[in-house]
């Protein structure tokens, strides 16, 4: 392998007798360059992007989920929960009552995901949901976009709930149903808050929430914070010994699990961005092709010469399979050496900046070895694809 890749070195930096050639080859190591750039920037941009959607998801989710197999809701009782209320890795548990219901407001109609919360929850997420007297209810921006609702308002929303153990009279439907007035005091922005059948979602006391199901006794879910400092490793282990402990009657749900096709989403939109970069890179690297083809051509006289030496067909294939690989990975090298500069410098200083009001001023990158680590590896390999293509016909 040394003898061939001396001899493909000494060929990738010689002139040539034709300068097309050496144009065609700083075209294909320069269009390397550019696309492995591109593919480390714009997934560093991705990964930026997923973060900000991850650490919103984060400041109205828990970290793990307690939720009933089969059913709606569950007594939390027993020696699992026993055992849970006692485990130092748990830093708060929040009881949640959850249903679908119908809300008005100023003539206006929507059916929703309300979340009633106890107090633990509200001191977690600083909400105030008790004024004296007074119902109060934090609205996601999606549905007080709707609505029209805004928090200056003195209007109630008023909450509709069928009695789901009383006879509906066909007469008068609406005296089986429960009704409860709030009033918005916050608008916040719950990311996917919009369900299948409901627009949005409102947070409200528990209290409210159980008179209006009648669920007194029965949550729909319980909501555990890890403690403070708690390791990502001792996580896990609370997480397998909680499901451990609960059985097959419940289902512990991650992050990840709360907001499954989110999170399936982004990976899969991830993939699709990065094959459709790497394509670019494959069209950009038939240049290699052409490149390497003439090189084959104008070495003619080199090829006799080391045939006539004892060379074999073999060595005189690895010779320019390398010096077509060469061209990819001396411009792959280049684009890496750009791309992770040119992310590291948006990261640490905001350069390119966003426009309008966003959540952020810059456009936000994160930038990750295994993303690196991919697209190096998958310019390299379509880097050695193309140049096989060319050395491996039958010459004339």
């Amino acid at each position: 392998m040394r003898l061939p890749l001396y001899i493909a070195g000494r060929y990738l930096f010689a002139k040539k007798s034709h300068n097309v050639i050496n144009i065609i080859s700083a075209i294909s190591a320069a269009g390397m360059a550019i696309g492995t750039a591109a593919l480390i920037l714009i997934l560093s941009v991705f990964n930026g992007f997923n973060g900000i959607i991850e650490k919103n998801l984060s400041s109205v989710e828990a970290d793990l989920r307690i939720v009933p197999s089969e059913g709606k809701t569950f007594i939390p009782e027993g020696p699992a929960f026993d055992w849970l209320y006692d485990a130092p890795q748990a830093g708060s548990l929040s009881s949640i009552v959850a249903d679908k219901v119908f809300i008005s407001y100023e003539g206006k109609q929507s059916v929703v995901n309300a979340k009633g919360v106890d107090e633990v929850y509200e001191e977690e997420m600083g909400l105030a949901l008790r004024n004296g007297d007074l119902r109060l209810a934090v609205v996601s921006s999606d549905l007080a976009w709707k609505l029209g609702i805004n928090p200056k308002f003195l209007s109630p929303i008023r909450v509709w709930y069928p009695d789901r153990t009383g006879y509906i009279s066909p007469s008068n439907p609406a005296a089986s149903l429960h009704t409860a007035d709030i009033y918005a005091t916050k608008v916040m922005d719950i990311p996917h808050s919009s369900e299948a059948g409901a627009d949005g979602t409102i947070i409200l006391p528990i209290g409210v929430m159980r008179s209006l199901t009648g669920y007194y006794k029965e949550v729909s879910a319980v909501e555990i914070r890890y403690a403070d400092g708690l390791s990502p490793r001792a996580a896990r282990l609370f997480t397998k010994d909680l499901r451990k402990q609960l059985g097959d009657g419940f289902r512990v749900q991650d992050r990840y699990m709360q907001d499954e096709s989110l999170y399936k989403m982004m990976r899969y939109e991830k993939a699709a961005i990065f094959l459709i970069l790497l394509f670019v890179v494959i069209i950009i690297s038939l240049n290699i092709f052409g490149s390497l083809s003439m090189l084959m051509i104008e070495k003619h006289d080199d090829i006799a010469t080391l045939q006539a030496m004892g060379a074999d067909d073999g060595l005189i294939r690895r010779i320019f399979i390398l010096e077509g690989w060469l061209i990819s990975l001396l411009g792959m090298a280049v684009g890496v050496v750009v791309g992770v500069g040119l992310a590291l410098l948006q990261q640490h200083f905001g350069l390119v900046k966003m426009p309008g009001n966003f959540v952020v001023d810059a456009y936000p990158v994160v930038l990750k070895l295994s993303d690196v680590l991919i697209s190096a590896s998958g310019v390299a390999l379509i880097g050695l694809l193309v140049a096989l293509a060319p050395a491996m016909r039958p010459r004339s």
